[in-house]
């Protein structure tokens, strides 16, 4: 391994341990030519997956395109970035193990919504609309309903509060 500070090729691991879920080794390396400490990953090369788009195009699998979607859906929702990169590793790795080399995008945005349903419902909504080309508020609804029978709440809409509860503004003065 060459030392990313001066390029000596002469190094000594330090220590070694399991990473993303066994799937990979991370290894603390210290080179004997300027003593500098790094981190290396060794992990098993794949055939990359390949994307079939519904108009029959190819394209390879992008992490980083998956994961831009599901930050626009998660935005100014209680999801950290760790939780969307965990779901980006479990998606993959399950196309990885379900797909030889192509893989339908209709899949992966499936795939993603199922996800998204279970770690935060307003997210899968979001992701949905955009995923599905909703046309219409009424599609939205409808799917907000199947979303809140699926978790056995009711969809009704709130009480309209009581109007004598309610702050009333003073003309001339900025509440």
């Amino acid at each position: 391994m060459k030392c990313p500070q001066c390029g000596c090729n002469q190094d000594r691991v330090i220590d070694s341990r399991s990473a993303k879920d066994g799937a990979a080794i991370r290894r603390r390396r210290e080179c004997l030519g300027c003593a500098h400490r790094y981190t290396t990953y060794e992990e098993i090369l794949k055939d990359d997956l390949r994307v079939l788009k519904q108009d029959g195009r190819y394209e390879e699998l992008d992490r980083r395109k998956l994961m831009a979607g599901m930050l626009r859906a998660c935005e100014k929702r209680p999801v950290s970035l760790g939780q969307i990169e965990r779901l980006a590793d479990q998606i993959i790795a399950q196309l990885e193990q379900s797909f030889e080399r192509e893989v339908p995008s209709t899949q992966i945005g499936n795939m993603v919504m199922e996800h998204l349903r279970a770690l935060d419902p307003v997210a899968y909504v979001r992701f949905a609309s955009v995923y599905r080309q909703f046309k219409d508020v009424g599609e939205f609804l409808r799917e907000v309903e199947d979303l809140a029978a699926r978790e056995g709440r009711k969809s009704e809409p709130p009480e309209p509060d009581d109007p004598a509860e309610e702050p009333q503004l003073r003309r001339g003065t900025n509440v």
